[in-house]
């Protein structure tokens, strides 16, 4: 194992925007676009996204420009609570 997460870096200043997916029932509509509710740094848009009730967290996702391993382009709202922790030990 010689790339671990700990050593990965992470552009939190990065420009990134958080959006929301329209829903019904508290269910993501897929026939609808995804749009805008902020735009910010990574840094930013995790601590909204952060912000939102964990039971509509699902609704929402990251948009931002890919950091090879540990950021994709559209981060999922799993992948934005991991990145929440790794940023609490950076």
């Amino acid at each position: 194992m010689g790339d671990s997460v700990a050593g990965s870096k992470v552009d939190f200043g990065a420009l990134a925007v958080l959006h929301k997916w329209p829903s019904l029932a508290n269910q993501r509509r897929l026939d609808r676009e995804s749009y805008q509710i902020s735009e910010g740094t990574l840094d930013e848009c995790i601590s909204a996204f952060m912000e939102k009730p964990a039971a509509t967290r699902h609704l929402y996702e990251i948009r931002t420009a890919p950091q090879p391993p540990l950021v994709t382009e559209i981060l999922s709202p799993e992948h934005v609570t991991e990145l929440s922790r790794l940023r609490e030990f950076l």
